[in-house]
């Protein structure tokens, strides 16, 4: 089998072909990890993007946190439970988030002193457990339009985040759709 060479990752005719040049640039600078040519100059963009949802992930643990832990009511101790269930997973989305920060050459932001001004959704104080509801949905609803709305921006540029965030929207969805549900109770 021959190999076909091309300066350009674009098909030519009707024929896809690799992107030679930026094949044996890839065997350069291996410090870049996982960032080679082909992952253009949306880097930082996307890093942005990451360390912003990472921040309210991260939002989103403390308010689930502490409403788990101040619900009260007849009802709260089965809604503080899910409290907590979507706590520990709005966690471990912020700890897939920081991973590929790390993985496209960044450094994840757990500033405590930006975390709320770069967080898409709030921090809630309520007291009653609607009200908590409420504020939760409200979160959940914000993170499912910011995630749908960086999957659209990244589209092919990188495709390994963009899966990442698809696969955290889907959970972001489920989390709505809970929320809404204890809502109508």
């Amino acid at each position: 089998m021959t190999k076909k060479k091309t300066s350009s990752a674009a098909p030519r005719g009707t024929s896809l072909v690799l992107d030679e040049a930026a094949l044996t640039k890839a065997r350069a600078d291996l410090l870049d990890g996982p960032v080679t040519p082909s992952s253009g100059p949306w880097v930082a963009d996307i890093i942005k993007l990451l360390n912003d949802s990472l921040a309210t992930e991260l939002v989103c643990v403390l308010r689930y946190k502490r409403h788990h832990f101040t619900a009260h009511g007849m009802s709260a101790p089965a809604i503080a439970d899910e409290f907590m269930v979507h706590a520990n997973e709005e966690a471990a989305h912020a700890d897939r988030i920081a991973e590929r920060i790390v993985q496209l050459g960044g450094s994840p932001d757990f500033s405590p002193t930006t975390l709320l001004g770069r967080s898409h959704a709030d921090y809630d104080e309520s007291a009653g457990l609607k009200d908590m509801v409420r504020a939760n949905l409200i979160a959940e609803r914000v993170a499912v339009e910011s995630y749908r709305q960086m999957i659209a921006l990244i589209g092919d540029h990188d495709p390994t985040t963009r899966r990442l965030l698809e696969d955290i929207l889907a959970d972001e969805e489920e989390h709505a759709d809970e929320m809404r549900d204890l809502l109508e109770q």
